[in-house]
């Protein structure tokens, strides 16, 4: 008899924006889109995609798909505010419904453990672990595996069919 090994990515905990733990392991069971976010930088808008996928694939998969969204200010300081700050702006401008956790590095010896373990998961363009910009997205499958990363330039909707397929997985 086998057995499967349960993933790293359940093990992590995270902050939410009240600085209160959120255990990943909540989201065992479900697809997740990791994202992290910033309020002043060219792909701001991309939270509308975010929030309109989450809607919609929320409804029609029984809330077997989650966002997080991880705030941070490593890309030109375009994440300043509060994390109380970055909360209020993502539902006033984008109606925002997804979790938005605490603000975070993602990268240098600082990066949260969760962005450490995601990097060496799955490297972005030419092998490169770093992440480049804002609004990196990494999703998650129902098992905890990192299944794919995508390019802040990678707008949410056309994430849309891949993380279907996934949904439809067991």
């Amino acid at each position: 008899m086998t057995t499967c090994k349960e993933s790293p990515f359940y093990n992590f905990k995270v902050l939410d924006r009240n600085g209160k733990e959120y255990p990943l392991s909540s989201t065992k069971g479900k697809v997740v889109l990791v994202v992290n976010t910033a309020s002043k930088c060219s792909f701001t808008v991309q939270y509308q995609g975010l929030e309109d996928i989450y809607r919609r694939l929320q409804e029609q998969y029984n809330e077997d798909f989650v966002i997080l969204g991880f705030p941070c200010n490593q890309f030109l300081r375009q994440e300043p505010g509060s994390n109380n700050d970055i909360q209020s702006f993502c539902q006033l401008n984008y109606g925002v419904t997804f979790p938005v956790l605490a603000k975070v590095n993602v990268n240098g010896g600082l990066a949260a453990p969760i962005y450490q373990w995601l990097k060496q998961q799955k490297k972005g363009s030419l092998g490169c672990q770093r992440i480049t910009w804002n609004f990196t997205k990494f999703v998650i499958d129902r098992h905890g595996k990192v299944r794919s990363r995508w390019s802040p330039t990678k707008k949410p909707e056309t994430l849309e069919a891949h993380l279907i397929e996934l949904l439809k997985e067991n």
